[in-house]
């Protein structure tokens, strides 16, 4: 597996954080205007499912930007971390998909069905998996090396 250099890798999961951020919370200041609004394209009974899953989306996206945060700070403050491309990638995508995954599930619902969009959220949730569980290794791994120098 090929390492990046921690810093480039930290700026890059801040600089996707924030803005992950930005356009979650976005999304949430839409959804309470469209319940605002009372739109019946947001509201009405047979769109429970879309209701639920544009939530879904905006609660996926704000908590995995601030994964991301938590992600390039880790980068900046445990030293002696190295984090594979791979799972840093892996943390990217799956904060995208997953998200996106359900937003899009969202947009055409099928008798009370999410659409076709919703096929991305199992898809992200694994490139999760890999990532945060790759980087807790990275950080087991650099908690044992500070202490095998003391």
């Amino acid at each position: 597996m090929t390492n990046l250099n921690p810093v480039n890798i930290s700026n890059r999961h801040l600089r996707f954080g924030w803005w992950a951020l930005f356009v979650f919370l976005t999304l949430g200041v839409v959804l309470e205007t469209l319940h605002g609004f009372k739109l019946g394209w947001y509201l009405d009974v047979g769109n429970t499912s879309r209701r639920l899953m544009f939530t879904l989306a905006h609660a996926h996206g704000t908590l995995l930007a601030l994964v991301n945060l938590a992600a390039g700070l880790t980068l900046r403050t445990t030293p002696g971390i190295e984090l594979a491309r791979a799972a840093s990638h892996s943390l990217l995508w799956g904060s995208v998909l997953l998200p996106v995954g359900f937003f899009l599930g969202g947009v055409v619902i099928h008798d009370g069905d999410p659409g076709i969009g919703v096929v991305l959220v199992p898809v992200g949730a694994l490139l999760l998996l890999f990532g945060v569980g790759s980087t807790a290794q990275s950080v087991a791994r650099a908690a044992r090396s500070a202490g095998a120098t003391r």
